[in-house]
């Protein structure tokens, strides 16, 4: 159960998502959209979202920071534990309350709103419970575990298993002793992970960075005293402009 559990598991989830997002962009980039509400509701959105997306990016951050990089190196810069785990719990308590404070609003609208609740597929129900689930359990290791309980050393045991995934040297052993907290949103992550690319989640990957280099936009005005004679000209007669019309 310990290799199906955090071995074949990550590899399965890992795998539906890289080839879910490439199926995805094939067969359905008119699907690749946030399919925005903003046109149903406006004022709770723009107070939610903002919170949601920053502190989620935030969160993001600190995992990259904590999972990906080992406590050799940031012993070797200098920095003692204490200091790590200070800033890791300070910085993770606060982005991670501006998330489930966001996410709390953008959930009380999608419920609350009657044209946003039925704009809500049964694809984005399972999204959001995984979403829900991810961030409280993230809450409470960080919390409970780090802040209030005697705090748990996650990059002994965590970090290097989930590193061990991409260097194909995965050592799932290191998940067994680990605390129940910590493996369920290990699980539930994955889960969604898994669901990522079928859910509205794609649009993460859709930042209008061309916008920045694109040319403008250039509206040119029609003299109506001159004739036009390109080829689609006569579609932008009116019928009364029409020579016919004048007839």
């Amino acid at each position: 159960m310990t290799t199906v559990l955090w071995m074949t598991v990550p590899y399965v989830a890992l795998t539906s998502f890289v080839l879910g997002h490439v199926w995805r962009y094939r067969h359905d980039q008119f699907g690749w959209t946030t399919r925005s509400s903003q046109l149903h509701e406006s004022r709770l959105l723009r107070l939610g979202s903002p919170m949601f997306h920053f502190g989620l990016l935030a969160v993001i951050g600190g995992h990259v920071l904590g999972i990906a990089v080992p406590a050799s190196w940031t012993e070797a810069l200098g920095v003692s534990e204490f200091a790590y785990h200070l800033v890791s719990v300070s910085a993770g308590t606060l982005s991670g309350l501006v998330t489930v404070a966001g996410l709390a609003i953008l959930l009380y609208r999608r419920v609350t709103v009657p044209a946003v609740r039925k704009a809500t597929t049964t694809n984005d129900k399972i999204m959001y419970v995984l979403l829900t689930t991810a961030i409280a359990t993230g809450m409470l290791n960080t919390v409970g575990s780090n802040l209030i309980g005697g705090g748990y050393d996650y990059r002994a045991t965590v970090s290097p298993w989930f590193r061990g995934l991409f260097t194909i040297h995965p050592r799932p052993e290191l998940m067994v002793g680990t605390p129940v907290s910590f493996q369920v949103h290990n699980l539930v992550v994955l889960a969604l992970l898994a669901l990522w690319p079928y859910t509205r989640l794609v649009h993460v990957f859709s930042a209008p960075l061309g916008y920045l280099v694109r040319p403008y936009v250039v509206y040119r005005g029609r003299d109506p005293r001159r004739p036009d004679v390109r080829r689609y000209a006569r579609a932008w007669q009116t019928p009364s402009s029409t020579p016919a019309a004048r007839r």
